[in-house]
């Protein structure tokens, strides 16, 4: 099940090739539908938006009430409340932490600068429908804004015959404000340009398939959005000491997500490498997504035998994956030689669905090599600052000169002269 290679430096390059290759496949070709769909509800508002939404899903965009919502509520099973709202506090406190401040100071000049912190006025959040569903992703993209005091959080989700009562639980445990049963890339422009009872959001963030991903990086200008995320990925750092059962078991946690998903494995020990891959046979045999799994272990899963953990840590950064678990017997020890993946999960007790869940930080990270420059969606995504500037005469007159020679510098006169008039006698 498990290509086992060697880093012999042809072993390391296929496995970058064939992530490359995994990332380009996953764009497809339909850009040019979802541009139409954009241009059409640009132009004509909701009644392109209705129309296309009959056209796909056989229905009629809706708003969900908060009735709805509470009825969906009580009809979960009260343990998977009480684990939602066990997450929803972790994901709340998370996010306080990091939750930066208004500030002001005094420069060097003698005036007073600093920073105003304002959440977004309006966020939108995509939650898939379908067969699909992530109440999980509700909350890691709703409760992150909710911290950072955006004003109104609209939830939107195609419009099945059978709306999940767990996500709406979620929307509820959340605080989303508005619930909207219109999905698609026409949902993603109707937020970009506002379309009836549709509101125009400043972001967008959430999953959805390729269409709404086209749609988004379409939208991307016009508002803001979290990423343009690919297929999930996970990469296991592993030396002897791990065992082999645990690290099978999150392979395939990823490799269950779709055919294009990546399980790899890096490892100084081959042979746990073979019994990792005699593991994940085993334990495929009886879990559900089989087929699945097989399909993404054999074009985008591997097994690298690295000489030194070092090693392994450099190839790690050089495919910067979304998910990244150190299994070694002393995992912080690597910690400082890796620079790039969304999520890092040390040790044999944190494995990748304890932050996909319940830890706090958020689930939402940067796949296909992104990790490189793009960060998890945090507090700090529905945020934005305004720098403020403060003197008075007593701290522009020493300064005033060196600001007029800069402009003029630029040939900016009346940058210029905006100082200048200011010390200026006034004629009687």
């Amino acid at each position: 099940m498990l290509n086992i290679v060697f880093a012999d430096g042809a072993g390391e390059k296929a496995v970058i090739a064939a992530m490359r290759e995994r990332a380009a496949s996953a764009n497809g070709t339909i850009e040019a539908a979802v541009r139409a769909i954009m241009e059409d509800v640009k132009a004509e508002g909701f009644a392109a938006v209705e129309r296309y939404t009959r056209e796909f899903d056989h229905k009629v965009p809706y708003e969900i009430s908060k009735e709805k919502l509470d009825e969906a509520y009580a009809r979960c099973p009260r343990e998977l409340i009480a684990a939602l709202e066990h997450a929803a506090a972790n994901i709340r406190a998370y996010n306080e932490r990091f939750l930066p401040k208004t500030e002001f100071w005094n420069s060097p000049d003698g005036g007073k600068v600093g920073r105003v912190v304002r959440g977004l006025t309006r966020v939108g959040i995509y939650v898939p429908g379908g067969t699909a569903a992530y109440p999980s992703s509700v909350l890691m993209n709703a409760i992150p804004a909710k911290v950072a005091g955006v004003e109104e959080i609209i939830m939107v989700t195609p419009p099945t015959d059978n709306l999940n009562d767990a996500v709406l639980a979620a929307a509820k445990i959340a605080g989303v404000d508005r619930v909207l049963a219109v999905g698609g890339a026409q949902a993603v422009a109707a937020l970009t340009y506002g379309a009836g009872f549709i509101p125009k959001v400043d972001k967008l963030v959430g999953p959805g398939n390729a269409y709404v991903a086209a749609a988004k990086r379409l939208a991307y200008g016009s508002l803001d959005i979290d990423m343009v995320a690919g297929p999930s990925e996970v990469l296991v750092i592993a030396d002897e000491t791990a065992q082999a059962k645990f690290v099978a078991a999150d392979l395939l946690s990823q490799a269950e997500h779709d055919k294009l998903a990546s399980a790899v494995l890096l490892t100084t020990s081959k042979a746990l490498a073979e019994a990792v891959d005699a593991e994940m046979i085993r334990q495929s045999g009886y879990l559900e997504r089989s087929e699945i799994m097989e399909c993404s272990v054999r074009d985008f899963g591997c097994a690298v035998v690295t000489k030194t953990l070092d090693e392994a840590a450099a190839l790690a950064n050089e495919i910067a994956p979304e998910h990244l678990e150190v299994v070694t017997a002393k995992p912080e020890a690597l910690l400082p030689k890796l620079r790039n993946a969304g999520a890092v999960f040390l040790g044999s007790w944190s494995p990748e669905p304890l932050g996909d869940y319940l830890a706090g930080p958020n689930h939402v990270l940067p796949t296909s090599g992104t990790a490189r420059f793009f960060s998890p969606l945090s507090v700090t995504s529905f945020l934005k600052t305004m720098s403020v500037i403060q003197y008075d005469r007593k701290a522009l007159e020493p300064v005033k000169d060196e600001i007029i020679a800069l402009a003029r510098s630029e040939k900016l006169t009346a940058h210029a002269n905006s100082i200048q008039v200011r010390f200026e006698e006034e004629k009687p």
